[in-house]
């Protein structure tokens, strides 16, 4: 009976039982036979076995066949001689760099000495900003370049020598760096946004020969050259393997044009012909006829063309670009209506149907605030005042970029409704009612217009109405500015003001001074600035509040025998930023690398590296926003203690208020300081309402990047905001103390805790 029951309990489970041990026995009898087939395969003696079925015999005896590239992932065993010392291998900072990557296109435009003023200047308004790095050619330059055109001049105007010089140039300087080299004459129109394109869709381990094909006279039919009119593209692989014959081209190779001269070198000597299409890819190009009329060319040989020639004027150059310019916003706008009506027909078939699809479709949705503090709010305006104002006033007037965009805005929104309403309506502003506007981070500005409006039918009839119309200005695609290479080898000079204020804050900036830089052997200075109250300056014989720090500088020095803490003392009331910028300026070479620092900055390697890197000289200066820590007392209020990980979210908050940090070069503050000199003349007292960002702002051209830097952490402290400065700077001081105090959760937490407590 016991057992009976035993067996009719596991009933149910005995086929998972069964199935479970028959898996693992197969399984297992599976392993063996594998491991045995795989011994015998390796310590069998006997002929190798056949490849399988379409793959070539080659592949099998471990050989590369052409066409049949093996792109799977090797691993190169490391080896280190014993012998030799070790030495430690320096890393690149860019994954890019250490990898080898080249940039994808280089250009390369002939000109000569007639044309650079007319023919170039156009080919470089109309291409020069789509293409990454484009140089231009030529025998002989004319006495004055044309601003922003990176000119090489040979010396000589023979057509042959200038081909061939300019192929010698592009692969000492370049050869190395780019993948395709797209050449092209001053009298050619290219498209540079199908040229980048048609890069992008060929293997660059191949050599590419790719223009317009064209015989040569009286010579074989079946080899071709690249007529230079209409523009070529070479590999990388191709010119390193001619760069070897060139010589031998320009001494046995006589011909007139320099295209056909390059077109037979590359037959003779590498056995490559030109060709039109490579990989499915149509190099197109349309032959100008005189007194062709651009915008009445409706061709589709035309619209598809990837270069024109020729190309006789400047004029033609510019008609030319402004009718390619149109069809390709055309296609672009097309392109948008066929995807927006997909988006339609799929969104009908989710579960949310037609009403999941969000206006405008194919922008993202707006943003969704998962609490009150995340509400994005509207600014009002009108169209000649704004009620946001940057100031925090209440009421300001509407004027420079604000203006411009408000006015864009209206007579888009005229424009659209015409364009929806027309033939039947047409409609003309009368005024605007209402305005608003707020910045979506998720998709861009969003606008809600009340206009006043009067509608006129066909038949002449018109009406005064009101209508109220939405807009967004989408965000477009990121665009990578290019930037002059800096390097994280540069020394830093820090430049730290002290007041008698700051005391007690010395001792911390020394010790994480001394641990983050001098300990790390970081290629960084520091500078101390004592600046002294005239009624402190007079006792100093007998009292000097500086002596403490002075005394911390000693010990450091002693510490560190090669460093050495240099200070200047400045006596003053009103403790200018500008000013003590013009003593320290004064005192270093013109290429020195300030970071100008406050007491409570906590240094570290990774901030000093983005400081080297973020400041370029004659280009960029770098104004970082620090982390502020809020008050511990208010946050925490006793129950816990601040972790030695700061979560940026509850712990602080960026302190957009302050200016105090910033890194620029000497040379640039100079030019900046100059130009304000001749601005203010005499008078020194403006420089006490202004700060050193003040001056690259409004009297330099340099970029100004002001960006968050989580790298730049201050411990919370109440500032002393000194009255004697100027209002403005004196309401920011204020307002930094205020923010930084604590969130908006955690001010309301500790005042409904006090209100609590006083009424029990």
């Amino acid at each position: 009976m016991r057992l009976g029951a035993v067996l009719s309990a596991l009933r149910p489970a005995l086929p998972l039982l069964l199935g479970l041990s028959l898996g693992c026995s197969l399984s297992l009898l599976r392993a063996s036979w594998s491991h045995g087939a795989a011994e015998e395969r390796c310590l069998a003696p006997g002929p190798p076995a056949l490849p399988a079925r379409g793959a070539p015999a080659e592949a099998a005896e471990g050989r590369q066949v052409p066409g049949h590239e093996d792109f799977r992932p090797r691993i190169v065993p490391y080896y280190r001689d014993p012998n030799k010392p070790y030495k430690k291998v320096l890393r690149t900072r860019y994954i890019q760099t250490e990898l080898g990557f080249h940039e994808r296109l280089f250009v390369a435009v002939l000109t000569s000495k007639a044309t650079l003023n007319t023919l170039a200047v156009a080919v470089n308004k109309t291409v020069a900003h789509h293409f990454p790095r484009l140089l231009y050619f030529t025998g002989l330059r004319s006495a004055k370049v044309p601003h922003g055109m990176v000119l090489v001049a040979h010396g000589d105007e023979r057509p042959i020598w200038l081909m061939y010089e300019t192929m010698n140039y592009i692969h000492q300087h370049f050869g190395s760096d780019y993948d395709w080299f797209y050449i092209m004459q001053d009298d050619t129109y290219a498209q540079a946004e199908q040229v980048k394109a048609l890069v992008t869709h060929l293997s660059i381990n191949q050599d590419v020969y790719l223009g317009r094909a064209e015989e040569f006279i009286g010579g074989d039919e079946q080899a071709r050259y690249c007529h230079g009119g209409f523009g070529y593209l070479l590999s990388r692989s191709l010119l390193l393997k001619l760069h070897p014959h060139l010589d031998s081209c320009r001494n046995e190779i006589l011909s007139v044009r320099p295209d056909e001269w390059l077109g037979r070198c590359i037959i003779d000597f590498l056995g490559i012909s030109c060709v039109s299409q490579l990989q499915g890819q149509h190099y197109h190009t349309y032959e100008l006829a005189k007194n062709t009329e651009p915008e009445k060319e409706e061709e589709e040989e035309f619209q598809a063309a990837l270069a024109v020639h020729p190309v006789s004027d400047m004029t033609l150059m510019y008609r030319l670009h402004k009718q390619f310019s149109r069809i390709q916003l055309d296609r672009v706008y097309q392109e948008i209506q066929d995807l927006q009506m997909q988006i339609r027909n799929l969104t009908a078939l989710t579960p949310a149907g037609e009403a999941g699809v969000t206006w405008p479709v194919g922008i993202n949705a707006p943003f969704l605030p998962k609490s009150r503090f995340e509400v994005i709010s509207w600014d009002y305006f009108t169209e000649q005042h704004l009620f946001s104002c940057p100031d925090g006033s209440p009421k300001c007037e509407l004027s420079g970029a604000s203006k411009a965009d408000v006015s864009e805005i209206i007579e888009s929104a005229v424009e659209q409704l015409n364009r929806l309403y027309q033939p039947l309506l047409r409609f003309s502003k009368r005024q605007l009612l209402n305005g608003y506007r707020r910045f979506d981070p998720t998709r861009g500005m969003e606008y809600t217009l009340d206009l006043l409006l009067e509608a006129a039918t066909q038949k002449g009839h018109s009406r005064v109405l009101a209508k109220r119309v939405s807009l967004v200005r989408p965000l477009s695609k990121v665009e990578i500015i290019p930037m002059p290479y800096v390097t994280e080898a540069t020394r830093v000079q820090l430049v730290l003001p002290l007041t008698v204020q700051d005391l007690d804050f010395v001792a911390n900036f020394l010790d994480m001074f001394a641990m983050n830089t001098l300990d790390t052997h970081d290629n960084a200075l520091l500078t101390l600035l004592f600046i002294y109250h005239p009624y402190d300056a007079q006792r100093v014989s007998q009292v000097d509040v500086f002596a403490g720090v002075k005394a911390m500088v000693g010990e450091l020095e002693k510490r560190y025998a090669e460093v050495k803490i240099p200070w200047i003392s400045v006596k003053t009331e009103v403790p200018s930023q500008v000013k003590l910028m013009d003593i320290v300026s004064k005192k270093h070479p013109v290429d020195t690398l300030f970071f100008l620092a406050s007491v409570w900055t906590e240094i570290n390697m990774e901030f000093l590296n983005r400081c080297r890197m973020n400041t370029i000289s004659n280009w960029q200066v770098f104004f970082p926003v620090h982390f502020q820590e809020f008050n511990p007392a208010l946050v925490y209020r006793g129950e816990q203690t601040a972790s030695s990980n700061t979560d940026f979210l509850r712990d602080g908050h960026f302190d957009r208020h302050s200016f105090a940090e910033a890194c620029f070069y000497n040379s640039d503050y100079m030019t900046a300081r100059t130009k304000l000199a001749a601005d203010i003349l005499d008078r020194d007292e403006v420089l006490e309402s202004m700060e050193v960002f003040d001056v690259f702002l409004h009297y330099s051209g340099l970029h100004l990047f002001r960006a968050v830097e989580p790298g730049l952490v201050q411990k919370y402290t109440l500032r002393s905001c000194n009255p004697r400065l100027s209002e403005e700077l004196y309401h920011r001081c204020v307002l930094s103390n205020l923010e930084g105090l604590a969130s908006r959760s955690h001010l309301a937490m500790a005042l409904f805790e006090q209100e609590q407590a006083n009424s029990t």
